[in-house]
């Protein structure tokens, strides 16, 4: 059987250690009328193989975060350091590369290749991460092995269409694995979800810590929120509630519904 790829980044930081520390991020949008702070003077840490959550309403900055830290979107002030390494500096291209490497990405609308089927979407990823290590020859076992952990290993040969909601993004969850990256980012993950098929992809994803994997996920749902191990509490783009995140809270929190 085919292994997870060894000496990810992860495997140097114990489980709860700091893997990722965000520190004093600021984004704003500027124009000649006007400065809108997305994000203001956020820090925190996320721990290493934990299931840690970024909660708040529409609106509060959730998913620009989350941009910050995969190296989509740039900062206007701030650092976001993974592992000893700061993400800041460095050229699009390279980030690319770090985020093949580092990040899998789920989205909340399963952006799978129509026209490809379940396996064979995992193998285009595998063929743009350049196989997270493994040689070719190795590449079909690591997207079966995906596709078994997403629990989707009896549908590897059926196209998008032919999947359920919930079974396109257990395709998702595979193919976020297939490099074996140590993080995993998820975007509303079961927003698109009835709320049954929502709780077990869910399942699916938190058990993922217990295979070495840190999974991030933005929601506004609380009740998904309460399950993380560690939580940060967003509203307009400052954090006003917290745990195990060791962030700074803002002043005078509001309360929000």
């Amino acid at each position: 059987m085919v292994q997870p790829t060894a000496s990810r980044p992860s495997a140097a930081f114990p489980q709860g250690s700091s893997l990722i520390r965000v520190e004093h991020l600021t984004h704003a949008i500027n124009t000649r009328a006007h400065r809108t702070v997305i994000l203001d003077d956020v820090t925190f840490t996320i721990p290493a193989q934990r299931l840690f959550a970024i909660n708040g309403p529409s609106g509060s900055g959730k998913s620009t975060l989350l941009n910050m830290l995969t190296g989509i979107d740039r900062p206007s002030s701030g650092r976001v350091i993974f592992g000893a390494e700061e993400l800041g500096g460095r050229s699009e291209n390279a980030l690319a590369r770090w985020r093949g490497e580092h990040v899998g990405i789920i989205f909340q609308f399963f952006q799978l290749v129509p026209t490809l089927t379940a396996m064979e979407n995992v193998l285009l990823a595998l063929e743009l991460g350049k196989g997270g290590g493994l040689p070719r020859r190795a590449w079909r076992e690591r997207a079966r092995m995906c596709l078994e952990t997403a629990g989707l290993g009896a549908f590897a040969h059926r196209l998008p269409s032919e999947l359920s909601g919930g079974q396109q993004q257990r395709v998702a969850i595979a193919r976020a694995l297939a490099n074996d990256p140590p993080v995993l980012v998820a975007d509303e993950p079961t927003g698109n979800l009835d709320s049954r098929t929502a709780h077990g992809v869910f399942d699916t994803l938190a058990s993922l810590t217990q295979e070495g994997k840190t999974v991030i996920y933005v929601t506004h749902d609380r009740e998904l929120a309460a399950r993380a191990q560690a939580r940060l509490d967003l509203l307009d783009g400052r954090i006003v509630g917290q745990h195990g995140a060791n962030a700074l809270i803002a002043s005078s929190p509001e309360v929000w519904s």
